[in-house]
């Protein structure tokens, strides 16, 4: 391990509160527009990665396994860049990152041809748990939300209970008034979900949509976001596609055989009091 690490120089860069932005953006994690702004910034936070990688491949030089790995190296770059070529956003906000990330591609292959990379990968998703509390994010990971209200113990004994700090600035985002807003939070606050909130349009439920309870995600929905955001990523993804305790076998059988089909490189699925 010691010495492929010294060889190839494995990085693991990722993201945390992806969820906590989708929602704050008011887009739904089961979404198109949700898909496209997470595949956006995954392609982006890689291929500039790589960009700095191959900058540094011209400084220090490439990483030890480069020579005899270059030809493969290369093809995985323009794999990547095609995938982001595949990309097409749909509001404003994902189009100026996908730009972006465009430009980074064009460079990483630029730059890289010349000097090859210092990195022989470059990203992956992990949970980002422990970092994500420090962090004080709502959401860890690629993970969305896994419940509006959380309820957390307190050293000294007894618990408080915390609602997602996103909400608020959600639907400030969706152009609800501020006294509409106090009554959602406060609602969601006594009823750990949004349906039926005061003044809260259906339509915009599935911003609010999380891993567990009344308004849980479908468990595609958990694959499709992986599949947005697999094709611009060095290594897999770790996140759990959640599962009522009833799914039954052929219900967990087709998450595995979508997410093989969706070229996903890993997936773990979690049934209710029971991890497959």
């Amino acid at each position: 391990i010691g010495r492929t690490t010294v060889d190839y120089r494995q990085l693991g860069i990722g993201y945390a509160n992806l969820g906590a932005l989708l929602m704050a953006m008011g887009l739904g994690y089961d979404s198109e527009g949700g898909r496209t702004m997470a595949a956006a910034i995954t392609s982006l936070m890689t291929g500039t990665s790589y960009r700095r990688s191959a900058e540094l491949a011209g400084i220090v030089g490439p990483y030890n396994g480069y020579e005899r790995n270059a030809e493969a190296h290369q093809r995985v770059m323009r794999k990547h860049q095609a995938a982001n070529d595949m990309v097409r956003p749909v509001h404003a906000a994902d189009a100026d990152v996908h730009k972006l990330a465009t430009k980074e591609w064009a460079e990483v292959l630029r730059i890289g041809e010349s000097n090859g990379f210092r990195n022989a990968q470059a990203s992956v998703l992990a949970p980002t748990g422990t970092i994500g509390f420090m962090m004080d994010c709502d959401t860890t990971g690629i993970e969305p939300d896994f419940s509006l209200v959380k309820f957390k113990k307190l050293v000294g004994g007894g618990s408080m209970q915390i609602v997602n700090q996103t909400i608020p600035r959600a639907l400030r985002r969706l152009g609800y008034a501020e006294e509409t807003v106090e009554a959602i939070v406060e609602y969601i606050a006594e009823n750990g979900h949004v349906v039926d909130a005061p003044g809260l349009r259906p339509e915009h439920y599935p911003v609010f949509d999380t891993a567990m309870g009344l308004r849980s995600l479908a468990p595609m929905g958990h694959v499709r976001m992986m599949a947005a955001c697999q094709p611009f990523l060095s290594g897999a993804i770790s996140k759990t596609v959640n599962l009522p305790e009833s799914s039954t076998v052929h219900v967990i059988a087709d998450v595995y055989m979508e997410g093989w089909r969706l070229g996903l490189k890993a997936v773990a699925v979690y049934r209710d009091n029971c991890k497959v």
